[in-house]
């Protein structure tokens, strides 16, 4: 009987060397088992990439959009605030000089109406006063009246000058008439305190006295008036005139 031959023994060469095997025959049986879509999945890698890599630029441009009108719209908007400053700021000056015109109106009238005010306030004592004075029926208040008269007229004389005068004329009569002088032969005779001819009253006769001869204030202010105009003032007349 033959003897039994015996299984002989692996080295370590031969273990890395049957390993080596299993592993190529593992690779070949799952290379073989890839189905042809694989190549497809593959070469898909590279578009895809491309179709993200497009889809990143087409963001940057939509970004870039964006900035550009936020951009123009800052812009518009800084144009409408500053026209909307100078149209505030023309507001305000039209303002600025309306309230100045009306302030320069305002002076100029009130500085109107205290003149005005003032011309009333001063005019008014004088009315009052000549409202007010009252003169006696005397010499004394005669020449007084007639005084004040004259004084508004500007027909100069003082009260001793027109005193002395009637009295050498008339003696204070104020009806008095000279018949037997030149005046009287001639058929104009001297009348009244200051023996003043018809023609002479009816000449320098004071407006706003009587037109009667007699009238002792309109006697004095005629004779007055002629006196101013032929000597300088009756102050001056010491004798028949």
């Amino acid at each position: 009987m033959p003897k039994h031959a015996h299984s002989p023994t692996l080295t370590k060469h031969h273990k890395i060397a049957l390993a080596g095997v299993a592993a190529f025959g593992a690779a070949a049986l799952a290379f073989s088992a890839v189905p042809s879509s694989a190549e497809t999945v593959t070469s898909g890698a590279p578009e895809t990439a491309a179709k993200v890599a497009y889809g990143t630029e087409q963001v940057k441009d939509v970004t870039g959009t964006v900035t550009d009108q936020l951009a123009l719209q800052n812009v518009k908007l800084k144009a409408i605030a500053a026209k909307k400053a100078t149209v505030a700021h023309q507001l305000h000056a039209a303002h600025v000089k309306q309230v100045h015109a009306a302030h320069v109106k305002h002076v100029a009238t009130t500085k109107r109406a205290a003149g005005q005010a003032a011309s009333r306030s001063a005019q008014r004592p004088q009315i009052q006063l000549v409202a007010a004075q009252t003169y006696a029926n005397n010499l004394d208040g005669w020449i007084r009246q007639a005084l004040d008269i004259m004084h508004t007229k500007g027909i100069p004389g003082s009260y001793n000058g027109l005193h002395r005068n009637i009295m050498r004329e008339s003696s204070g009569n104020p009806n008095a008439i000279n018949n037997w002088d030149i005046n009287a032969i001639n058929g104009i005779p001297s009348k009244g305190l200051l023996q003043v001819i018809p023609p002479t009253f009816a000449t320098y006769h004071v407006s706003g006295t009587s037109w009667n001869i007699y009238n002792p204030v309109a006697n004095i202010t005629a004779a007055a008036n002629y006196a101013a105009h032929r000597y300088g003032s009756i102050d001056n007349v010491n004798s028949a005139y």
